[in-house]
């Protein structure tokens, strides 16, 4: 993925003991696929959630439904509750979670290319962020979407 390099982010994991989850929305386990392409990597990565609709947020990571009801799945609130969830119901260190607009469409108030990124650490307050990639439609923005999540998590591991 632009960028990063898989191999050094899991190094570095590797390094400090810490174990990796992913909790993915629009990009459909594109991170943990990313993660796994390298060979070695199932010492550092634990697990990764693919929750696509709101029913499996809500079931496989915590996302309370008036989270959602609130604020939307596209939303830093439930990207927040996911990433936490990802790290209560796995034994990783250390989770990213993705909810976004990977398109077509999108409103005048959720936009094509709108996503709401967290990351989690254990001990540590949990980080969030909204990247607005534009309509650079589907698959460009699931891959800058992949791309930006992998930075985050390298970022906390640098």
């Amino acid at each position: 993925m632009a960028g990063v390099k898989v191999a050094e982010l899991l190094a570095q994991a590797r390094y400090w003991g810490l174990r990796i989850a992913t909790a993915e929305s629009c990009t459909g386990g594109m991170v943990a696929a990313a993660l796994t392409d390298v060979p070695g990597s199932s010492d550092v990565f634990d697990r990764g959630f693919v929750t696509y609709s709101n029913a499996a947020k809500v079931e496989m990571l915590g996302v309370r439904p008036e989270t959602l009801s609130a604020h939307g799945a596209v939303s830093e609130p439930v990207a927040r509750e996911m990433a936490d969830g990802a790290l209560a119901r796995s034994a990783a260190d250390l989770a990213v979670s993705i909810t976004g607009i990977a398109g077509p469409g999108g409103s005048e108030f959720k936009p094509e290319g709108r996503v709401c990124f967290a990351l989690a650490r254990r001990g540590r307050p949990t980080l969030c962020e909204t990247v607005e990639f534009g309509a650079l439609g589907r698959p460009k923005v699931r891959e800058a979407a992949t791309a930006h999540a992998l930075r985050l998590l390298a970022m906390a591991l640098a």
